[in-house]
């Protein structure tokens, strides 16, 4: 993924609600998708959905139709268990913490051999494994352990690894049916999943990028949080 560990960002405003850290990828419920109509559109790489008052430099990245949330991070009420379309993306292309929204080109990721945290939910205890395919951005050490303990979903079992390479899959959004223009049914995964170049892309609205997980060390947080102070 897109990264300089050598760029500093501003630190990004944390918002608590009920006593919860919100995550920075979290929306609120002001936060709505913004009016538009689907329509049938034909472009360099074929026939595919588009926007009527379509503005291409906005709505789409490398050629994908992405959906159109309003951005008001900390105004509403927010949705813990949600995901905003472009804070995700904002975090798996330049590798920031899903909670705090920091870079996790940090001096941690150089200690640990210049490797990026990565928890997911693992309720049957399966392990992140060699190429697998995620939406979940990376996360950084004091995050990962406040969100093991907070997060109900992860309280039903997570997996943590340190990943050396995050690269580009494709995307996870809505389908639309090519004749008709209506979505179609939601796998029971979730999000229906779109590589570059296949058919499938040019029919998806993209809420989420997807990246496949290289040079995987599966690990528990409390052995890394023992290397980390021995480091």
């Amino acid at each position: 993924m897109t990264g300089d560990s050598a760029v500093i960002a501003r630190p990004k405003k944390q918002f608590h609600w009920q006593g919860l850290h919100v995550p920075f990828i979290a929306p609120w419920s002001a936060e709505q998708h913004l009016p538009s109509t689907i329509v049938r559109r034909r472009g360099v790489g074929g026939t595919g959905i588009g926007y009527a008052d379509e503005l291409s430099h906005v709505d789409r990245r490398c050629g994908v139709l992405w959906a159109r949330p309003a951005v008001a991070r900390g105004s509403g009420i927010p949705f813990l268990a949600g995901v905003h379309p472009l804070r995700e993306r904002q975090a798996m292309s330049h590798m920031l913490c899903q909670v705090c929204g920091q870079s996790t080109f940090d001096s941690a990721f150089r200690r640990w051999g210049e490797r990026h945290l990565f928890v997911a939910r693992a309720p049957k205890g399966k392990p992140l494994g060699e190429g697998e395919v995620t939406t979940t951005p990376p996360i950084c050490l004091p995050c990962a352990r406040e969100s093991v303990g907070a997060c109900p979903h992860l309280r039903k079992g997570w997996t943590a690894a340190l990943v050396e390479q995050a690269q580009p899959w494709g995307v996870a959004g809505i389908r639309y049916d090519e004749k008709t223009l209506r979505t179609l049914p939601l796998p029971r995964t979730g999000l229906h999943l779109a590589q570059p170049g296949h058919l499938e892309e040019r029919w998806t609205l993209a809420s989420r990028d997807v990246v496949t997980l290289h040079g995987v060390t599966p690990l528990e947080l409390a052995d890394l949080a023992t290397l980390t102070t021995a480091a």
